[in-house]
């Protein structure tokens, strides 16, 4: 379970963009929502260790993880995916995977991987993360590297890809949904992913504005707009 208790983050400028933000996950799936500028991504990164929350504390399981790094959190098992993914010069797609799965991978495994995500195992798996590869492909790669972890973050993950990534984007969700043991937290604007979701939540101006299950609050989302935010 992830516990986030009077949560706050100011700016080293000053700007509070997160205020008083208190929520338990404990569900497989939870979609972060609301409109632009309203702390959605800050939460995330507060979440994830990259940044440090100026006030209250978070906790993993009962683990008080406020004052960890980016580093100790992942060892905690949290697991973090950017909004523009990163690239590695001279690092090759199957050395990342088998960073994130370790070193116990096998080569078939990491193969496997790839498929999941829509990617031809053959024609990616030796490739550098270079220029070379578009920002849908990097995604893809990096969505399958974030696997088993207790909490796995994804910071709107469907930006930058096209509609046939986007529509295997769901499907790859989907499947996680139904096997990961640990809990998916998603960053999105998408009605798609927000539909798939078990609880949706909706920061505005820092604050949590909505928090309850994705059928009570995504058809209030809905009403008379047609877009979730």
């Amino acid at each position: 379970m992830l516990e986030l208790n009077h949560v706050g983050y100011t700016t080293e400028d000053g700007m509070e963009i997160l205020h008083d933000i208190t929520l338990k996950i404990d569900e497989r799936f939870v979609a972060v929502t609301g409109p632009n500028g309203g702390g959605k991504s800050t939460l995330a990164k507060v979440i994830a260790g990259i940044y440090q929350p100026t006030k209250g504390s978070i906790l993993l399981d009962g683990v008080d993880i406020t004052n960890m790094s980016i580093t100790d959190r992942a060892k905690e098992g949290i697991s973090f995916a950017f909004q523009q993914p990163v690239r590695f010069k001279g690092l090759k797609v199957k050395d990342l995977l088998k960073l994130a799965a370790g070193n116990g991978a096998k080569y078939n495994d990491l193969k496997g991987y790839l498929k999941e995500v829509g990617l031809n195992a053959e024609d990616y798996i030796n490739r550098e993360l270079n220029s070379s590869l578009s920002g849908g492909e990097l995604k893809r790669i990096e969505i399958a590297m974030i696997r088993g972890t207790k909490l796995s973050l994804f910071d709107e993950p469907e930006a930058g890809i096209d509609l046939w990534s986007f529509q295997n984007l769901i499907k790859v969700f989907e499947e996680m949904h139904e096997t990961n043991h640990g809990s998916i937290i998603i960053i999105s604007h998408q009605e798609r992913i927000l539909d798939i979701a078990d609880k949706i939540v909706v920061i505005k101006d820092g604050n949590i504005d909505k928090y309850g299950d994705k059928d009570d609050i995504l058809p209030q989302l809905l009403e008379g707009t047609g877009s979730p935010v």
